[in-house]
């Protein structure tokens, strides 16, 4: 079973409490106790598992609910990327037409959300990639997914410049290496080699998962890594111009 099948309509939203407990409730099962003694985790990290993969739900309903229209594309892409299994779509579905209704706004989600995975994480980056790779998954960003996805960034605790590498990552623009790894166009090639070096491990797999992204998302997912490691060979490499 995944993770998926372990807390759609559980008794987890006891143990997370605020908007998203109140969201899940606690009529049936011990789905957070079964999940760490089937996985073997720790309660902590239990909870953050369980956070991501519904952060990623009601997130995404909201996001939906802020241009006030959901195209089959968004759909699509939710399924793939965040890989649920068929047997699971219909309870993932009901609970996203649940967060799509709530009075709350996206805000208090995103700040329990923020608060549990940590500001400015990693985690939470891969959270907001995926948000976004949803949101172009019709081809464009909208001007209201934008000004939603720019407002969960800033909850999050990510820049403005990590805002917008992230945005323009997803849809194929212009994008600087040295922007992406955080160093300046006149550095050593060492110095860039050892930021390479130090954001691969910052974004390991293993790592991810340490920090709160459940195995079964983080097996379709990696998007800063692909990005970091795209952005070293172009340097190492000498295939971008710097005058472009």
């Amino acid at each position: 079973m995944t993770i998926w099948g372990k807390i759609i309509g559980s008794a987890t939203g006891f143990a997370l409490g605020g908007p998203i407990g109140a969201l899940l409730g606690g009529a049936a099962g011990h789905a957070l106790d079964k999940f760490k003694t089937k996985e073997k985790l720790p309660e902590e990290l239990a909870l953050k598992q369980i956070g991501f993969t519904i952060g990623v739900i009601v997130l995404s309903a909201k996001m939906a609910k802020a241009d006030g229209k959901v195209t089959k594309s968004e759909i699509k892409a939710f399924k793939e990327k965040i890989n649920v299994p068929d047997n699971e779509i219909k309870n993932v579905a009901r609970l996203w037409d649940q967060a799509k209704k709530t009075t709350d706004g996206f805000e208090v989600y995103a700040k329990q959300i923020s608060n549990l995975l940590e500001k400015n994480s990693s985690v939470l980056e891969e959270l907001l990639n995926l948000l976004v790779i949803i949101a172009e998954a019709d081809g464009k960003i909208t001007n209201l997914e934008k000004i939603y996805l720019k407002e969960v960034s800033n909850i999050f605790g990510f820049s403005e410049q990590d805002f917008e590498r992230i945005c323009s990552s997803k849809l194929d623009k212009h994008i600087d290496p040295y922007q992406t790894l955080g160093v300046l166009k006149d550095a050593p090639l060492e110095e860039i080699k050892n930021k390479w070096k130090t954001l691969v491990m910052k974004h390991h797999p293993d790592r991810l998962i340490a920090q709160g992204i459940p195995q079964d998302i983080i097996e379709t997912n990696t998007y800063r890594l692909k990005e970091i490691n795209n952005a070293w060979d172009l340097i190492k490499n000498k295939k971008y111009d710097l005058n472009a």
